[in-house]
């Protein structure tokens, strides 16, 4: 029992962050973008998007969404 409760807390983590990233990816290419950012968060500035890019790709992961959330840098989504 111990084992499924692991496996279903992980699963719901994971569907999370990518449920997150999904409400603000307009494109659906798996990746929030700046301009993305701009559409929901209007007030981001380049400045705090930079901050949300651990991994300085340009574009935010799931992961990096849904640690934006858990840190209170950004609202949580849906």
């Amino acid at each position: 029992m111990q084992k499924f409760t692991i496996l279903a807390t992980a699963f719901a983590l994971g569907t999370g962050a990518a449920f997150a990233a999904d409400s603000l990816d307009a494109d659906g290419d798996g990746a929030v973008s700046f301009e993305e950012m701009l559409a929901v968060y209007p007030a981001t500035t380049e400045e705090d998007f930079s901050k949300l890019d651990a991994d300085a790709d340009g574009t935010l992961s799931a992961d990096e969404v849904a640690a934006a959330e858990e840190a209170g840098m950004i609202p949580a989504q849906g």
